[in-house]
């Protein structure tokens, strides 16, 4: 295929360092946008009479013919062309003729390539918001139906106070609600139209950059044509926002594999999303929780090989920005893997509230309950803490929990005991009494269920509508 940029050259380009520089094995996933861009800058050419309305009409409509024949299988796209850009010019030419060749008028490939990105950017944004969108209604779902089953909340992987299963969905429901917040900051800052900014320095036609900008639904066009050509921080905050959501699903994964397994029985996986051993017959191994878990390091090894490549840039273009693409590609294909199947996996999830229940129950974890108890009857805090950890270390020594203890030998502790302190220190006190905004009261989880359940419906509303 003849190079668009042949004419300064008189000879050939070495075969290897062809192959090298050509991008087309993966930009071509780009084609709907490269297309639909090129429509839109043809419209404007012939509107502002920078190339015949005749050529215009013709380039626009042999471009959607392209399209269509790329997108039914007719049209297989040329893998020797240096990349998507010179194919479907390429194409286009040997369509139409000449007319063909004056598209590229007042267009650069720099800020053609950055108009596809910003496209193809905000497309996968809206796709993966929609995959988060139906992760937040599993969580909510499920959390409706735990806000009475009670287990043990961890800090340091030691249990810490009773908590219910449906305020720790809730807490992995403001996770997912913070990366559906972050996307669609991240989609305002991408959604600036760069085409008219030529090579680095705009150009001498009279180009109606707010016209294409209408034409493709952008909101705004790009302020400095430097700027435009190479930038990429919206590729690198979409996948920073794509690395934050693989870390959350890493965390409740992580948590799934420790709940599926023997020691804490929390959670049976279904077998559809299980996996067997091929030498081990009782094995059921929870494989989706744990690739999801190693799939997080790809998506973060995208993020880090964008920032490295950006670094050291100097304005405007380099072809160095070539390399955005398949680092881009790769975080949005995993994910967009990820997410659906650890909904499914999340909604499979049968749980064992008995042994929840049990754990919570062992621990010690209603010992700051105890604590609090000896403040409210006057004890400062200190103090409180002081006879409590007394308290937990004497009930240790027994291997009794802290409310089989008898009332002579709480007040052996502290004289302050009395009957009170063991409905006090019961778990379903311990939890029902955290009635704080946010806290894990049943109260106070169903509050912040209709908070949840608001939020959910605005972003069903935006689904719909995309």
């Amino acid at each position: 295929m003849k190079k668009l940029w042949g004419g300064r050259f008189s000879g050939k380009t070495n075969e290897q360092a062809d192959l090298f520089h050509s991008s087309i094995l993966f930009d071509q996933r780009l084609y709907k946008q490269d297309i639909t861009g090129s429509i839109a800058h043809a419209e404007m050419l012939g509107k502002q009479g920078i190339i015949p309305k005749q050529d215009a009409d013709v380039i626009v409509r042999t471009l959607k013919e392209i399209l269509s024949d790329i997108e039914s299988g007719k049209l297989e796209i040329d893998q020797s062309a240096e990349d998507i850009h010179s194919f479907v010019e390429s194409e286009l030419v040997s369509r139409i003729g000449d007319a063909g060749r004056r598209l590229h008028t007042g267009r650069s490939r720099n800020d053609q390539v950055a108009l596809d990105m910003r496209m193809y950017v905000m497309g996968e944004i809206d796709a993966v918001s929609e995959l988060l969108a139906a992760l937040l209604e599993a969580l909510l779902a499920s959390a409706k139906k735990n806000t009475k089953v009670i287990m043990p909340g961890f800090t340091h992987m030691q249990k810490a106070q009773p908590i219910t299963l449906a305020h720790h969905h809730l807490a992995y429901f403001q996770m997912f609600k913070r990366d559906y917040e972050r996307l669609k900051n991240c989609r305002e800052r991408t959604d600036e139209m760069p085409l008219g900014s030529g090579a680095l320095a705009a150009t001498t036609y009279p180009l109606d950059r707010e016209f294409v900008k209408e034409k493709l639904g952008f909101s705004r066009i790009t302020a400095n044509s430097l700027d435009a050509v190479s930038d990429r921080d919206f590729c690198i905050e979409f996948v920073s926002c794509l690395s934050i959501i693989m870390m959350h699903l890493s965390r409740f994964c992580e948590e799934l594999v420790l709940w599926s397994t023997d020691a804490f029985k929390f959670v049976e996986i279904s077998d559809a999303y299980a996996t067997g051993s091929s030498i081990m017959p009782q094995k059921k191994n929870p494989d989706m929780a744990e690739l999801i878990r190693g799939k997080t390091g790809r998506v973060y090894g995208s993020l880090m090989g964008l920032l490295t490549t950006m670094k050291g840039l100097p304005l405007a273009y380099n072809t160095d920005l070539q390399e955005d693409k398949e680092a881009v590609f790769d975080a949005i294909d995993t994910v967009k893997a990820c997410l659906p199947v650890f909904t499914g996996m999340f909604q499979s999830i049968t749980y064992n509230t008995e042994n929840m229940y049990k754990s919570s129950l062992g621990g010690y974890t209603n010992a700051t309950d105890a604590a609090d108890w000896l403040v409210k009857k006057g004890v400062t805090f200190r103090e409180a803490h002081e006879i409590s950890g007394r308290l937990v270390l004497y009930a240790i020594e027994k291997k009794l929990p802290l409310e089989e203890l008898s009332l002579n030998e709480l007040k052996n502790i502290s004289e302050v005991f009395d009957e009170t302190v063991y409905k006090a220190i019961s778990v379903e006190t311990c939890v029902n009494t955290r009635n704080a905004a946010g806290g894990p009261a049943e109260s106070a989880v169903n509050e912040a269920i209709e908070k949840c359940e608001e939020f959910l419906k605005g972003v069903m509303k935006i689904v719909k509508r995309a």
